[in-house]
């Protein structure tokens, strides 16, 4: 096992890279972009960085040399022999070859592309342009450096000793959760953290940990990189940037409306089991399941990322009731600025009621919260998201107003075209 504490304290060659693998991403990236590279290779899309927590001065705390050179060492990346068989003869969800030859011959030649960054005031602008199955791989990477030499920029000043104390502080801290959620009988949990992590290392040591504390109820990690090299199960599905392009490629309010739905449709025919799982809040869950053809009522379950998650696990299950499906069958995943505490509340009100299953994200890879003054490595609220599509803005409306992301015109306009009601705001804690 890697000391944290001594590698962090010699952090002092010239670069000690931050992402060292294309496959230092979630699972369900490589997912879409296979989805992507068949159905919509010629989009072209911008993506841009986007700090929620603007307390947060991130070009104060971070040298524009250093992070350009991380994303350089990014761009010069491409799969290994290794990895790249890992991907072709691994099996996924229980399907072998689930990556298909013409998408591998792609991934394997691929670099990613430039990127433009620039100081705006207190926070970098970072954006990056072109065809929207290579750009959409910066995201993971991208988010990835950024959190990671905000947390080295912190520790920078600390001594070794001080190092020390304060990872077994949070090793101790993170210990002590997973003791909370061994006593819950038929707990399904699985590592998220990837995008706003603390760093590569303490995300790995975290799988670690999840693993030894938890055993079976540790069922993977969304972390290729991590999954392949500590033999674990790759877990993750699909996220809210298919249906926020394909509704922004859509030419009109009747296209637009179809949108999500034709996301899933196109996913339906290249997975089954348990990758299909339903995310709807892109524009609001209660339209979404309102309009919902009946079809998708027999996919396996659904995944809650937004608003209250208990009124959203309850709103599925009286979906599935009200279409003849019985939700006691049904896979329920809340994957929403989780933490132990809330993690043990909706398993004990919904076990037995559906099928359970936790995407444990940042608050299992970057809690540090309380362990140094000021609270400087508390976690903050990163994304980079899809911004446009051919031209034209995306746009995220959520169930949670706080998220909703787009010019305010657009925003107008899918609330029309969706039906979206007026929902309560919820403080975005990661």
């Amino acid at each position: 096992m890697v000391d944290i504490a001594a590698r962090v304290w010699n952090h002092r060659w010239k670069i000690d890279p931050i992402v060292r693998s294309l496959l230092d991403t979630d699972f369900y990236k490589l997912l879409m972009c296979q989805s992507v590279f068949r159905n919509k290779p010629d989009t072209q899309v911008r993506f841009s960085l986007i700090n929620r927590s603007s307390h947060v001065p991130l070009a104060q705390l971070i040298d524009e040399g250093e992070l350009r050179e991380q994303l350089d060492h990014v761009r010069s990346l491409s799969l290994s022999r290794g990895e790249s068989t890992w991907l072709r003869g691994n099996t996924f969800y229980g399907k072998r070859q689930m990556f298909r030859p013409d998408f591998m011959e792609w991934f394997e030649t691929l670099r990613l592309p430039a990127y433009h960054l620039e100081r705006v005031g207190d926070q970098y602008e970072l954006t990056f342009e072109g065809s929207w199955p290579e750009v959409m791989l910066w995201e993971i990477p991208a988010l990835s450096v950024l959190m990671e030499l905000r947390s080295r920029a912190v520790l920078n000043d600390m001594g070794r000793f001080e190092l020390q104390v304060l990872y077994a502080r949070a090793m101790t801290k993170l210990w002590e959760k997973i003791g909370k959620l061994r006593s819950l009988d038929g707990l399904r949990i699985a590592d998220f953290g990837t995008r706003r992590r603390h760093s590569f290392l303490w995300q790995d040591w975290a799988v670690q940990a999840m693993l030894e504390g938890l055993g079976d109820k540790f069922i993977g990690t969304s972390n290729c990189l991590i999954a392949k090299n500590r033999d674990l199960e790759a877990i993750g599905t699909n996220a809210h940037e298919l249906p926020m392009v394909y509704a922004a490629l859509a030419p009109d309010d009747d296209a637009l409306a179809q949108a999500p739905y034709q996301v899933l449709a196109d996913w339906h025919e290249e997975h089954d089991g348990n990758l299909r799982i339903i995310l709807p809040d892109t524009y609001g869950t209660a339209g979404f399941l309102e309009r919902a053809p009946d079809w998708l009522a027999g996919w396996t379950g659904i995944r809650i990322d937004s608003g209250d998650p208990a009124e959203g696990a309850e709103r599925a299950i009286a979906w599935w009731r009200a279409r003849g499906e019985d939700p006691a069958r049904k896979l329920v995943i809340f994957s929403d600025g989780l933490d132990v505490d809330k993690i043990c509340e909706l398993q004990g009100q919904f076990a037995g009621r559906v099928q359970p299953s936790f995407g444990w994200g940042t608050l299992l890879t970057n809690d540090f919260r309380g362990l140094t003054p000021g609270d400087q490595l508390a976690p903050f609220s990163l994304v980079c998201k899809a911004v446009s599509a051919n031209g034209k803005p995306t746009v995220k409306l959520s169930d949670n107003p706080n998220k909703a992301m787009g010019p305010s015109d657009e925003i107008a306009r899918y609330r029309r075209v969706f039906d979206a009601k007026a929902q309560p705001a919820q403080e975005v804690i990661v």
